[in-house]
Order: structure tokens, then C-alpha cells, then sequence
């Protein structure tokens, strides 16, 4: 029986793997933010030791999209240092040939567009703290990879959600609200940003399988998981609207426009500017060509899918 440990076992992401990995068999440890403290080398190494896993899967990370730009010291902390110190761990235990590692890195490694779609090959360019901490781990397992043999893997994942993602993710906050006035929960319009704003989105899911999948190769590398197509945010509204049961129409430019359910006439959703992020993420859209050979990996899921099961989920709840 192989031993896997989770950092970040309670978000979105860990909380998936922790099942799909059970469904394997595994024995599953995980650590919670609050149960462990990862600015502590002797904690983890403590950890590390008295669990000796066969896999580590290091999904703690700060990923709110505000709080970066707010307390950069804390991001670079979670999201980069974290990193080294799990490593350094392994290393100093003499597990380097033992443990297999797998990081949670991200698109935003890519931040201004240099190419498209982006590759493994493409250059790196981040445009907030997020990116930059998470830029930061990504070179350090190359660099424990290629001076100590680290058998350490990069999984760099475009956007990805599911029913199980925090509230204050724009995915998961027009699902929730859509389906909270729907169940008349709400009687407040929708606020978002810009609504011409496109991501690459996955299901968790799927890509928490692909993080498995890495491990079980013979050399370990790294990998772009995406699913190579773009959506915008007003086409996840429209979709929402329409599972939930909401016939809108779009009225209005720029700030101004709003959503306007044409059965009763009120405004469904509205720009507020606040929630503009202070250096927009480009339309990125990943090329994930090298996974879907090497891996033989591919989402199950369609962005349709993707937010219906959402929709499902946010209206039993709202009910």
C-alpha cells in the first residue's frame, strides 16, 4: 500500500485528490492550514519523517486573488518558501530517493501573453504576487530535480473549479448567487467585474488526476494541464442563467451593463469596478498537447458540464 501526504488537504483541489487517491488505496495523510504550521522547516521535517509517505502532493497555497496584492509577504511566503522547505525536508532526511513530489503550480506563472496558447516551452512573465510566489517554486524543484535527483514534477494548472471551491472565486460566486435569488435567499443583484475576461477552466477533478498521474511516470518533468479552450465570464453567466431558470437580456455599455431578467424586469447582474483586478491576468488559454501524450491524460469534463454540476450543487444548497 503506497502513503501519500497532502498539503492543502482541506481546499478544493486536496479534498478531490484525498478521494481519488483512496479510490486507489492509498493511505491518505493531510494537512490542514490550521494543523500544521509550515513556516516551521522542523514541523514539516518532524512530519515528513514520522509519515515516510511514497508521494507528496503539495497543494497549500494562498490563492484568494486579492489578498496577493494586499500582503505579498505572506503569499511569497505560502506559495514560494513553503517549497523549499518541504524539499529541504526531504533532502535532509536522505529521501530524495524515496519521495516522489508533486507541485500545485499555476497559469499565472505565464501572466503577460507572450505566446498562444501557452506551452511548457512558453517564457514566464507573471503579473502578480500569486504568480511571481508560485514562479519562485516552480524553479526550485527544477533546480532540487536537476542537483539532488529529486524525482519532483511542476502540474501547471490553468483555472479549475468545481462545486467545492471557495466562495469568493467568481465561478463559484455567480453560481451560489444566481441559484440564492433563483430560491428567493437574495433579493441583490449579481456584482461583477469585467465580464469579457476569459480563462482556460477545468474541473478539479480532472486535474487533481492528473497530478497522479505525474507521479507514476518513469522521469519526472512538467506538465501544462488545461483543456485548450477559452471562456469568457458572461458566457458562464449566460450558462448559469439558463440551467438555474433565468431568461436574461444584456442591456447597457461598459460599467453600465447590466442583466435584466426579462420575466420580472429587475436587474440580475451589475458591473461594480471594485472587483477589477489591479493588473488584469491576459486571456490565457493553455496547450496541453505534452500531457495528453506522455500522461495519456484528458478532462472528462466540458465547460458546460463544468458549470451546470455547480448549478446543481449551489441550488440544492440555496433550497
Amino acid at each position: 500500500m503506497k502513503t501519500a501526504l497532502i498539503t492543502g488537504v482541506s481546499g478544493q483541489d486536496g479534498s478531490y485528490l484525498k478521494e481519488f487517491l483512496l479510490d486507489k488505496g492509498y493511505r491518505v495523510h493531510g494537512l490542514k492550514h490550521n494543523e500544521c504550521d509550515l513556516s516551521n522547516v522542523s514541523e514539516i521535517t518532524s512530519i515528513i519523517d514520522e509519515v515516510r509517505p511514497d508521494e507528496i502532493y503539495n497543494l497549500a497555497a494562498e490563492s484568494n486573488v486579492f489578498k496577493p496584492f494586499a500582503d505579498p509577504l505572506y503569499t511569497t511566503d505560502i506559495n514560494g518558501l513553503v517549497v523549499t522547505r518541504i524539499l529541504e525536508s526531504i533532502r535532509s532526511l536522505g529521501l530524495i530517493d524515496k519521495i516522489r513530489f508533486c507541485q500545485a503550480s499555476s497559469s499565472e506563472l505565464f501572466g503577460k501573453v507572450q505566446e498562444s496558447p501557452q506551452n511548457e516551452k512558453t517564457s514566464f512573465y507573471p503579473r502578480s504576487p500569486y504568480g511571481v510566489s508560485k514562479l519562485y517554486g516552480f524553479w526550485m524543484i527544477k533546480n532540487y530535480r536537476e542537483t539532488h535527483n529529486l524525482f519532483g514534477c511542476n502540474a501547471i494548472f490553468f483555472n479549475h473549479e468545481s462545486p467545492r471551491r471557495g466562495e469568493l472565486f467568481v465561478t463559484r460566486k455567480i453560481t451560489k448567487t444566481l441559484a440564492e435569488i433563483k430560491n428567493k435567499k437574495k433579493d441583490v443583484p449579481l456584482e461583477l467585474g469585467n465580464l469579457d475576461a476569459k480563462r482556460d477552466w477545468g474541473h478539479a477533478k480532472d486535474y487533481v488526476r492528473a497530478m497522479w498521474l505525474m507521479l507514476q511516470q518513469d522521469k519526472a518533468d512538467d506538465y501544462v494541464i488545461s483543456t485548450e479552450q477559452q471562456h469568457s465570464i458572461r458566457e458562464l453567466v449566460e450558462i448559469a442563467c439558463k440551467y438555474i431558470g433565468f431568461n436574461i437580456e444584456w442591456v447597457g455599455r461598459g460599467v453600465h451593463e447590466v442583466a435584466i431578467d426579462k420575466d420580472t424586469d429587475k436587474v440580475l447582474v451589475q458591473i461594480n469596478p471594485d472587483y477589477y483586478r489591479p493588473i488584469g491576468t491576459e486571456c490565457l488559454v493553455g496547450d496541453c498537447t505534452k500531457a495528453k501524450s506522455e500522461l495519456k491524460w484528458k478532462p472528462e469534463y466540458t465547460f458546460e458540464t463544468l458549470v451546470e454540476e455547480m448549478c446543481e450543487h449551489d441550488w440544492e444548497v440555496s433550497k
